[in-house]
């Protein structure tokens, strides 16, 4: 019997510039979040992060090396995690404590308390840390338009000092554009370090509408 792939109706989605090795997606619904999905190509397999299931995606996969598997980065990111791994025939992997692959991404706990459960994943070779939830770009994680990467609001009490410290060169996140250039893990310890004190600019961002929740089918990402 055949597997259901499950597709969203009514849900476009947008292609973000990137290397080839690492292509991320964002869906339009809701567009305040900015939901992004990525596919890794690491020592000749691809293993998708958190995706999102969309008739494009499936031939944007043809294109590339076999799937081995699908990566569920936080416990409330289930997307179509379940249902991709099902219809691709490959293992699904929910927030992992040991690495993934032949040992070519390391495992990051980033929360591990009940109620959220979050990893991240660090990839040496290719200087790329990824992100479900802690950190992001997508407006609401930001506390001012020129902030490139912002800290989860319910994160920025108690940042996440996990991620602080990587010389990545590229951050790829659940929510938002990924991030690449030579600084990027540097916006990422600069976020970290900054989100007590931006905490109220953050707040009235919110309060002056830059945030807007209830537009569910915004713009998802500016066009360059």
């Amino acid at each position: 019997m055949a597997l259901a792939i499950r597709h969203h109706v009514g849900v476009d989605l947008q292609f973000c510039p990137g290397p080839e090795d690492m292509v991320t997606w964002i869906a339009s619904d809701p567009g305040f979040m900015q939901r992004a999905s990525h596919a890794l190509v690491v020592d000749g397999r691809t293993w998708l992060v958190d995706p999102v299931d969309h008739p494009d995606v499936r031939t944007r996969l043809d294109d590339l090396p076999p799937v081995a598997g699908v990566v569920q980065l936080l416990d409330r990111h289930g997307r179509d995690c379940v249902s991709m791994s099902a219809s691709l025939g490959v293992p699904l992997i929910i927030t992992p404590y040991t690495g993934i692959g032949p040992a070519s991404l390391r495992v990051i706990v980033v929360r591990d308390g009940r109620g959220w459960r979050e990893r991240a994943l660090w990839w040496p070779a290719r200087a790329t840390l990824v992100v479900a939830e802690a950190v992001g770009t997508a407006p609401w994680f930001r506390s001012s338009p020129t902030e490139v990467i912002g800290v989860h609001p319910m994160m920025r009490i108690t940042p996440p000092r996990v991620l602080c410290g990587f010389p990545a060169r590229h951050v790829l996140m659940g929510h938002g554009p990924a991030v690449h250039r030579d600084d990027a893990g540097a916006c990422v310890d600069g976020a970290v370090a900054c989100a007590r004190r931006t905490t109220p600019r953050w707040l009235l961002s919110c309060a002056t509408g830059s945030v807007r929740r209830t537009a569910r089918r915004t713009p998802m990402v500016p066009r360059r």
